[in-house]
């Protein structure tokens, strides 16, 4: 099946600077007749060309207010990281009558979920079959990239499913029991996402397997929507359902410290990331039991569809968390009662698999050959990686070179030794006559 994406590029503004191709994390991006070209095949969705684009030509893709069909239960499914991105919000309930005040019939917090995929992610952890460090799949754009670039870490990816999954699920659940005369067709899960990863998660869960959660919306399109109605009445229509737990997961270490193990790594920012998976690949990080990594800077307060500066997001939630209780969530009746068991139903149907993306060619001796043919094609490149040549680096220049996708004369330093020499051939031509 082919992968959805949630990152577009909106050609007439693209004016074919490098800033994004020097950007990408995974070398997607080629500047191509002046316009910027992203490789689906290795597109994360983290955001990071979005970023950086000074021409808005990066855009994420997800669904309008305006396009839902809102003769249907809506149930928001707010972020934690959105509640951070309010100004002098210190009461939770706020923002959720906030909500319901904005169109929605109902609210059901991601955060509330979060605190119950704490609980048996620590019940994961206690089993032994389980390959240490076990890795966080919470973050989409970290579960993509190690499929493309990390086969040795695949088996260590956590399966279980993520908290928005699990709000779905349980929102469409209670929207049921309270209101017996809704068909399933007639509820409709909206998340507020922080970023186009989540909303490519959603557009491609389990390879095929409809998602519960229906629309995915930006968090900076809700955020003005619900500043208008955010007038904070004396006593809130709703009450949030959620704790200090599931509000952390919001930032960087939230999850990975409330699994009361401190044998634990949290990292954010692409870069970061990238170099800790590869220092876990070469096993350099012994002991550890639980790696958080999070793509943008902040954790998800970070991503490019929130409004507020990351820090600052932060910080508000640090506020909001001070007058919550540890947690308001626990495990349902019906949980197993085995200290280390987890039902399957909470696990992804597919575990993690490794996508080669990187081969050459089907044939192995022919893949061989051309890696050979790209490291002596390497050796006559400047190794400046300037990016003139509209790839990211000299490597990646030459493996282009190698897939017929450019010719060296594209290099800059390449095309001005080949003049130089036309001159001086012709000069001399001209002092023999």
């Amino acid at each position: 099946m082919e992968y959805t994406h949630s990152v577009s590029l909106d050609r007439d503004k693209c004016k074919g600077c490098t800033n994004c191709l020097k950007r990408c994390p995974t070398e997607a991006i080629r500047i191509r007749d002046g316009h910027a070209v992203i490789d689906p095949r290795h597109c994360i969705d983290c955001g990071e060309c979005i970023r950086v684009c000074p021409y808005k030509a990066k855009t994420a893709i997800f669904d309008k207010w305006e396009d839902m069909d809102h003769d249907k239960y809506l149930i928001a499914l707010p972020a934690p990281s959105f509640f951070g991105q309010f100004a002098k919000l210190y009461d939770a309930d706020y923002l959720v009558s906030a909500l319901l005040e904005a169109g929605f019939s109902d609210v059901f917090e991601v955060a509330k979920a979060a605190e119950i995929i704490t609980e048996y992610t620590r019940r994961y952890m206690k089993r032994a079959d389980v390959p240490r460090p076990v890795i966080s799949s919470a973050c989409p754009v970290i579960v993509r990239l190690i499929s493309l670039r990390f086969p040795l870490l695949c088996d260590h990816v956590m399966t279980m499913m993520p908290p928005i999954e699990l709000a779905g699920k349980m929102a469409r659940e209670r929207a049921k029991l309270q209101h017996p005369e809704l068909d399933d067709e007639d509820i409709k899960t909206v998340f507020i996402s922080p970023c186009p990863a989540k909303v490519s998660w959603v557009k491609n869960t389990a390879e095929g397997e409809k998602s519960p959660v229906d629309y995915c919306v930006s968090m900076s399109d809700m955020y003005f929507r619900v500043l208008g109605v955010m007038n904070k009445p004396s006593n809130p229509e709703r009450g949030s359902e959620s704790g200090m737990i599931g509000m952390s997961w919001a930032s960087t270490g939230g999850e990975s410290s409330a699994l009361m193990n401190d044998r634990y790594l949290a990292a954010d920012g692409i870069e970061n990331v990238i170099r800790v998976l590869d220092e876990i690949e070469t096993g350099r990080f012994q002991g550890l039991e639980f790696v958080e990594l999070n793509a943008c800077n902040g954790g998800c307060v970070g991503g490019v569809m929130t409004v507020e500066n990351p820090y600052i997001a932060r910080v508000r939630l640090q506020t909001l968390r001070r007058y919550l209780p540890v947690s308001r969530n626990r495990l349902p009746a019906d949980a197993p009662k085995k200290a280390d068991e987890v039902p399957a139903n909470m696990f992804t149907v597919v575990p993690l698999q490794y996508r080669n993306t990187q081969m050459l060619d089907e044939d192995r001796m022919t893949s061989i050959r051309k890696m050979q043919q790209i490291e002596q094609i390497l050796e006559t490149l400047p190794a400046l990686d300037c990016g003139s040549c509209g790839a990211p680096s000299c490597r990646a220049f030459a493996e282009d070179i190698v897939k017929g996708e450019a010719n060296e004369m594209q290099c800059i330093v390449r095309m001005r030794e080949h003049l130089q020499k036309l001159l001086e051939q012709e000069r001399e031509g001209s002092e023999k006559e």
